[in-house]
């Protein structure tokens, strides 16, 4: 007979909720070392999972509040003269999406980098640094600075470090087994926690272990989603609201039977960045539900079309190679959709650290500019 899940509740302290298990998939050398280096304790096993919490309602109190939030982006100076000359090389890898800096350690970057990396990322919604230094605890450092450190009640993190959490394929594989027909990890379009109160800002991963061919990812840009609409058909989606729900189900503590439910946030369908002040597309296929004031039937004719906007047109996207030691900072919730791709079929490791700093309730704003017009870049059709 399968053990009783025990609900808890999120006051209850992380200490009091350890499951430790000891490590049976193998650690990668090159995680295992740079967690050793940084003084992680793995005696008690590798990753720390948390007791998952069984009811909905204890998922809706853990962050149910709004919370003040000012993105560092939005104080940084517009030339990025701090971040930029200390840099070797800046490589804009696309025209709309995704950048590379050579020859900095994100370990080591002054409040006024911290500042313009922020407003970087906002403006090219993804960007790149290899061959870092970093432990989890100067991840977990510098996601603070960017804003409150998301706590996931149920995925597994880094030992002693809530907040960096493990994102490990094989450790995946475990509970949701993949195979080339159905790929696993993150190998859809989507967009994380956009059924927070607050969703997610900037996210880091850093991935220390990668397969030696294969696992690329790939970023799409919400504004220049967006801007691919006609601005007749902006005009039918601007101001509209839609409904989206987490990833995790739970029970329903008054209503059992009813089967597990998703935590569901209603949020603006198309949103602006604080710190650029440009509208962006703000859906994604795994978690948008529906339009709010929509019939389903018509919902779902304007979301498909949505989607495959954002997903199809290559020309917004942004694919990257990864190599070992190297960060992603996005801004994930607010103009970005992702996919990891699973190509190398979990054949050789992937391992790495996530930590998602918690950003700004979602807001509307009928006279920002798109991207394209603010950088004086749209045609008169646009």
């Amino acid at each position: 007979m399968a053990p009783i899940a025990i609900p808890i509740h999120p006051s209850i302290k992380e200490a009091d909720t350890v499951q430790p298990k000891k490590d049976t998939l193998g650690l990668p050398e090159a995680a295992r070392a740079r967690l050793e280096k940084a003084g992680i304790d793995l005696s008690n096993g590798y990753p720390y999972r948390p007791a998952k919490p069984l009811y909905i309602d204890d998922v809706y109190k853990i962050r149910n509040e709004d919370r003040p939030f000012t993105d560092p982006g939005s104080r940084a100076d517009p030339e990025k003269k701090a971040l930029l000359s200390a840099a070797k090389e800046v490589k804009h890898l696309t025209a709309h999406i995704g950048t590379e800096i050579v020859g900095l350690q994100l370990k080591d970057l002054t409040d006024q980098q911290k500042d313009e990396l922020g407003l970087l990322i906002a403006e090219r919604s993804v960007v790149f640094f290899r061959d870092q230094d970093l432990s989890p605890q100067d991840q977990k450092k510098l996601g603070e600075y960017y804003g409150e450190i998301e706590v996931h009640p149920q995925v597994p993190t880094v030992p002693g470090l809530p907040g960096v959490t493990v994102l490990w394929p094989a450790l995946q594989a475990q509970e949701f087994p993949a195979n080339f027909r159905n790929p696993g990890g993150a190998s859809r379009w989507h967009t994380d926690l956009v059924h927070e109160r607050q969703p997610a800002g900037v996210t880091h991963l850093h991935n220390d272990t990668i397969p030696s061919i294969g696992g690329d990812t790939l970023w799409a840009s919400g504004y220049s989603a967006y801007e691919k609409l006609s601005p007749d058909f902006r005009k039918i989606i601007d101001g509209k609201e839609a409904v989206y729900r987490s990833a995790h189900p739970y029970l329903d503590r008054d209503n059992l039977t009813a089967g597990p439910k998703f935590i569901e946030r209603t949020h603006p369908l198309v949103r602006v960045h604080p710190a650029t002040g440009w509208k962006a597309l703000w859906v994604n296929r795994a978690m948008t539900l529906r339009i709010v004031g929509l019939d389903k039937a018509e919902s779902d004719v304007i979301l498909n079309y949505l989607y495959d906007v954002y997903e199809k047109n290559v020309d917004i996207q942004v694919r990257f190679k990864w190599t070992p030691r190297t960060s992603a900072l996005w801004d994930n919730s607010r103009i970005t959709i992702h996919n990891a791709s699973w190509d190398y079929e979990g054949k050789e490791p992937r391992h790495g650290t996530r930590v998602t700093s918690l950003a700004e309730k979602p807001y509307f704003d009928a006279k920002a500019p798109t991207r394209r017009q603010a950088l004086g870049l749209a045609g008169p059709e646009e």
